[in-house]
C-alpha cells in the first residue's frame, strides 16, 4: 500500500529533494498535501505535478493566485498559518514530514502527532523550543519521531538493532565556512560569504545557522530529546569532509558511525520508507577516491552559539526556546544586513539573559516566550 505522505514546507531545500525521492519511488508514495510560506509560484507547479488532495499557501495575499492557477484541477486550496496546522489532522495522511523553517513548524506538529501521524522531523527547532512536550506526546499518541537532519537519521541508524545504553554521542560538524577565520575575521564576513556553505546545498536560515555553529546546538538539542541523553553525552566534533555523518559510542567502547556522502537525498528516503531501505539511484562513496577525513575540537570563544545552546540545554525549562526565538531575529537581521556576524551572538547572549525564565512550560508559556524574546531580541537590534 502506498504511503500518503504530507509535506509541510514543499518549496524548501528539504521539500524539493522530498519530491525527488517521491518521483523515483511514485510506486510507493502518494502525496496527499503540500504547503509553502511564500512561494506560490513553485507550490502551483509542484501542485500540477503531483496533484495532491490539498495545497495551502501561509500567506493569505497570495490564495487568489493560487486558487486562480488550480481552479481546473480537483485540488483544494487553504490559506494561512492555521490551515497548515489543520491540514495534518487529515484522516488519509500517513507520514507528516515537516520542513517548516524555524518557530512555524511547532503547531502542525503537535497537531499531526495528536492526529497519529507519523512524523518525519526535518524541523529540529520543534524540539529546541519544546522537546519535553514533543515527546511525551508522542509517547502518548504512540507516534514514531523519524528524524531527517543528516546528523540525527546516522544516530539512528547507528542504534538500530541495538539495547545497550548510549555512553557518547559523536555529532559532527562541517565547521561552515568560517572555521579557521579569526574574530577579527569574522568581524568582516559578509551575507554572500556566510551563505556559501562548503558541503550543504540548505536553504538561507539553515545555511547562517551552519556557518555560526548555532544549528549544531540546535541539533544537540535536538539529539538529547530525540535519544534520551544528557548534554553531558553529547560531543560535537568537526569533520569538515562531511563523509562521517554522526557516531554513537557504547559503554564497551564500540563506535558504530554511519558514512555517505553529503546528500539530503539519503536521511528523507529513509525517513520516509523506514523500516525499509529503498533502493536509490544516489551516488556512492568511493572511498578510494577518499583522500583523508580529519577531525577537531569546535572553538567555542569565536562560535559563541553553540555554547548558548549547551547552557540553554543544562537549564532547560524555556530557556531553549528562548535563544531560539533570538536566534530567529538575529539571523533574519543579518540577512537584511542589519547586524554583523558576531553581533547575532550578542543579540542571542543578551535576549537569554533579559526574557523571563518559566522552570515547567505549558504550550502557552512557549507561545508567549516565543513572543517575548523575539520582542526583545529586536529592541536590541534597534
Amino acid at each position: 500500500m502506498k504511503r500518503n505522505i504530507a509535506i509541510l514546507g514543499s518549496t524548501g531545500s528539504i521539500g524539493t529533494q522530498a519530491l525527488d525521492i517521491v518521483r523515483e519511488h511514485a510506486g510507493q508514495f502518494e502525496i496527499y498535501a503540500l504547503t509553502a510560506n511564500n512561494n506560490a509560484e513553485l507550490l502551483i507547479k509542484q501542485a500540477k505535478e503531483f496533484l495532491p488532495e490539498v495545497v495551502v499557501i501561509a500567506n493569505e495575499d497570495k490564495y487568489a493566485m493560487v486558487k486562480d492557477a488550480l481552479s481546473d484541477l480537483p485540488i483544494k486550496v487553504w490559506s494561512g498559518s492555521d490551515s497548515i496546522a489543520q491540514v495534518v489532522e487529515s484522516q488519509p495522511i500517513h507520514v507528516v514530514l515537516t520542513a517548516m523553517v524555524g518557530y512555524s513548524g511547532l503547531k502542525p506538529t503537535i497537531n499531526a502527532i495528536k492526529a497519529g501521524k507519523a512524523i518525519a522531523l526535518a524541523n529540529k527547532e520543534t524540539l529546541v523550543v519544546a522537546g519535553e512536550l514533543i515527546t511525551s506526546l508522542a509517547i502518548e499518541h504512540k507516534v514514531p519521531i523519524l528524524p531527517v537532519d543528516s546528523e540525527h537519521s546516522a544516530i539512528f541508524q547507528c542504534l538500530n538493532g541495538e539495547n545497550s545504553p548510549i555512553e557518547k554521542i559523536l555529532l559532527t560538524a562541517s565547521g561552515g565556512p568560517f572555521r579557521n577565520h579569526t574574530k577579527e575575521q569574522l568581524c568582516k564576513v559578509t551575507k554572500a560569504e556566510a551563505l556559501k556553505h562548503p558541503n550543504w546545498d540548505m536553504g538561507a536560515k539553515v545555511t547562517i545557522d551552519s556557518a555560526s555553529l548555532m544549528n549544531k546546538g540546535l541539533e544537540m538539542i535536538e539529539a538529547k530529546w530525540l535519544f534520551g541523553v544528557e548534554p553531558s553525552q553529547i560531543e560535537v566534533v568537526v569533520h569538515p569532509q562531511s563523509i562521517i555523518h554522526s557516531m554513537v559510542q557504547f559503554q564497551d567502547s564500540s563506535i558504530i558511525a554511519q558514512l555517505g556522502l553529503p546528500d539530503m537525498h539519503l536521511p528523507i528516503q529513509y525517513a520516509l520508507a523506514y523500516p525499509q531501505r529503498l533502493k536509490s539511484s544516489f551516488e556512492r562513496l568511493d572511498f578510494f577516491k577518499l583522500q583523508t577525513m580529519t577531525f577537531e575540537k569546535p572553538d567555542t570563544c569565536r562560535f559563541r552559539n553553540l555554547a548558548f545552546a549547551f547552557e540553554a540545554a543544562k537549564v532547560k525549562g524555556n530557556m531553549a526556546c528562548i535563544m531560539n526565538a533570538a536566534n530567529e531575529v538575529a539571523v533574519a537581521a543579518f540577512l537584511q544586513d542589519r547586524v554583523g556576524f558576531l553581533e547575532m551572538s550578542d543579540v542571542i547572549e543578551k535576549t537569554m539573559q533579559k526574557t523571563g525564565f518559566i522552570c515547567s512550560p505549558t504550550y502557552e508559556d512557549y507561545v508567549q516566550t516565543d513572543m517575548e524574546a523575539r520582542s526583545i531580541a529586536k529592541e536590541f537590534i534597534k
